[in-house]
C-alpha cells in the first residue's frame, strides 16, 4: 500500500522511532511508565508511593521532529564540509546522510498527513 511514494513500512518506521523517542523521555532508571496521555500527561501523576511519569504525545511527536531536524541538519553539514573540500567525508557518505535526512521528512509529512486525515474523521463523527 503507497501513498504518494511512501509505503506503509516507511511510516510504521516512523511510528517506530516516535514510540523509540517517547521511551527515551522516560526516566533512566526505567520505574516511570510512558503513556500517550493527551495534553493533560504532561505533567507526571503521583499516586501514592507509586511515581508514574507520562509523556504526552504533543512532547513525543516535538522530540520525533527535533530528531529529524538533527538528521537535516548533520546533512546539511555533511554536504557542506564536502563542498568545502574536507577530505575526511567521502561522496558516498553525503549523499547517503542527504537521502536519510530526505526519508525522515518524507515519512514525518505522510504520519501528519496521517494524523491530519485522523482527526477530521473524529471531528466529522456524529455523536
Amino acid at each position: 500500500m503507497s501513498v504518494e511514494g511512501i509505503s506503509s513500512s516507511q511510516i510504521d518506521s516512523m511510528l517506530a522511532l516516535l514510540r523509540t523517542t517517547a521511551a527515551k523521555a522516560s526516566p533512566p532508571s526505567g520505574l516511570g511508565s510512558v503513556s500517550p496521555t493527551g495534553a493533560a500527561g504532561v505533567a507526571g501523576a503521583v499516586q501514592g508511593s507509586d511515581s508514574v511519569a507520562t509523556v504526552s504525545f504533543a512532547d513525543a511527536l516535538k522530540n520525533s521532529l527535533n530528531q529529524v531536524n538533527e538528521i537535516q541538519q548533520q546533512a546539511q553539514t555533511m554536504g557542506d564540509q564536502f563542498a568545502s573540500g574536507n577530505s575526511n567525508l567521502s561522496l558516498s557518505d553525503v549523499m547517503i546522510a542527504t537521502q536519510k535526512a530526505n526519508i525522515s521528512l518524507q515519512t514525518t509529512v505522510q504520519v501528519r498527513n496521517k494524523m491530519v486525515a485522523a482527526y477530521n474523521d473524529i471531528m466529522n463523527m456524529q455523536i
